[in-house]
């Protein structure tokens, strides 16, 4: 195994995938001037390794940034199947019961004939 192979292998037991927060400003910016580009606009999502974020991806367009002096790509790939499937869930119709509560698709009754 590589040294950088290695570097993730252990720090991949400390991985996180959550929503950006506001107070992640700051480290988006320098992930982004590391990888060369603008943070992203929109809803995103970041890894945190350890407590520190080394990649971040835009919801909708699935554009990413990540520290290019960190091996980020099997981050990166998790992002974006974890971007894909909020899509999808976003996709999904709803529909309200009586009551005014929320369904997803895939807890609705079927239609009575």
């Amino acid at each position: 195994m590589s040294a950088r192979g290695a570097a993730f292998a252990g720090a991949a037991q400390g991985v996180t995938i959550r929503p950006a927060r506001s107070d992640d400003a700051l480290a988006l910016r320098r992930l982004a001037t590391l990888d060369s580009a603008e943070v992203p606009p929109g809803a995103l999502l970041v890894a945190e390794v350890s407590g520190e974020l080394w990649a971040a991806i835009a919801v909708a367009s699935a554009v990413a940034v990540a520290d290019p002096f960190r091996p980020t790509a099997e981050l990166v790939r998790l992002l974006h199947l974890r971007a894909e499937q909020l899509r999808r869930a976003d996709a999904q119709p709803v529909e309200r019961t009586g009551r005014g509560r929320l369904v997803p698709w895939w807890g609705r009754r079927a239609p009575s004939a």
